[in-house]
């Protein structure tokens, strides 16, 4: 303690305070905090005891700067300093205000964070290019969503419990998260809709197999008969120097048999025709619902990922927006 003549009472003491203050977290982790630390009298009003502070706001942060040699998570930015009066029981109090302004450093968080789950949401936007009729898609998407669920997890760990606002990092994890949650549930619709019109794809297939197998032996039979009138032809040709009495029934079997094979291409003709008559009717009777569950499948698949795409191309801008604000 040093007393001048004057009156003048200068004392100097170095104390450690230990405060907490109120967080807003709502722009975590690009966040920028403030606290106050105010010093006054309980028991001196105004007219007994005045508060000067020691040095101006950019001294007092130039100081600071100099102290503090390691900043950790968090970047100092400013030491303000102001004085304030308040009036209690009919007196005038004075007490001083020292305004600390920090802010986080953002590059861990977005790196370990925000840049996953952005990765994670182009990988379920990529998954739209895998075929819907296996199941690869639907385990891919179920893999993505817990891989989301584990970020989650972490974010519970390392966000602050106490702030007044919602966060804006946990509205951008809710709503990706609610974003992938509906394109799984779109993937499952889209496969039971596929899967509804593998039976009859199944049906036809077999009976495609079936009239393979029947054109193969009609094709046989065919090329029989085709062998056996090329031999009585040249029967016919070799036997041309022989009796005419020898060559008469020879030509009447001929003629009979070029009849007879005419009469089974005809009736091969017939069959096929009728085939193909009840595969139309097949078709007709059970192909529509097949083709309309396809269809409707195509349809909420192509109608889904341009909402998906929408959504997410204005989502993250405004969140980005709001984040720099």
């Amino acid at each position: 303690m040093y007393v001048s003549s004057d009156g003048e009472v200068i004392l100097e003491e170095d104390m450690k305070v230990v405060s907490t203050c109120r967080m807003d977290v709502h722009k975590f982790p690009f966040d920028t905090q403030r606290c106050n630390i105010t010093i006054g009298s309980a028991i001196h009003c105004a007219d007994e005891i005045q508060l000067h502070a020691f040095s101006n706001s950019s001294r007092a942060t130039q100081f600071s700067r100099e102290m503090m040699k390691t900043q950790g998570e968090w970047e100092f930015l400013q030491l303000s300093v102001s004085s304030s009066n308040f009036t209690y029981h009919d007196r005038l109090w004075e007490q001083l205000v020292y305004t600390f302004t920090m802010r986080r450093r953002p590059l861990l968080h977005v790196i370990n964070f925000l840049v996953p789950i952005l990765f994670f949401l182009t990988l379920d936007l990529a998954s739209y290019f895998i075929a819907d009729h296996r199941g690869e898609k639907l385990g891919f998407k179920v893999t993505v969503l817990l891989a989301i669920s584990v970020l989650l997890l972490i974010l519970n760990e390392i966000l602050p419990s106490m702030s007044n606002k919602t966060p804006l990092i946990a509205t951008y994890c809710i709503v990706i998260f609610a974003l992938m949650l509906l394109s799984l549930l779109e993937t499952i619709l889209v496969t039971y809709l596929m899967e509804k019109s593998s039976p009859y794809q199944e049906k036809f297939r077999l009976r495609g197999d079936h009239e393979d197998t029947q054109e193969k032996a009609k094709t046989d039979n065919c090329n029989k008969e085709e062998k056996r009138r090329t031999c009585c032809s040249c029967i016919c040709e070799a036997s041309g120097g022989e009796r005419q009495h020898e060559l008469l029934p020879l030509a009447e079997e001929v003629h009979n048999s070029v009849q007879s094979a005419e009469s089974r291409v005809l009736l091969l003709i017939l069959e096929e025709m009728k085939e193909l008559q009840k595969t139309l009717n097949l078709h007709f009777s059970c192909g529509v619902g097949e083709g309309r569950s396809v269809q409707w499948a195509a349809r909420i698949n192509r109608a889904f990922f341009v909402f998906y795409v929408t959504t997410v191309s204005l989502f993250l801008p405004l969140i980005f927006v709001e984040w720099n604000t």
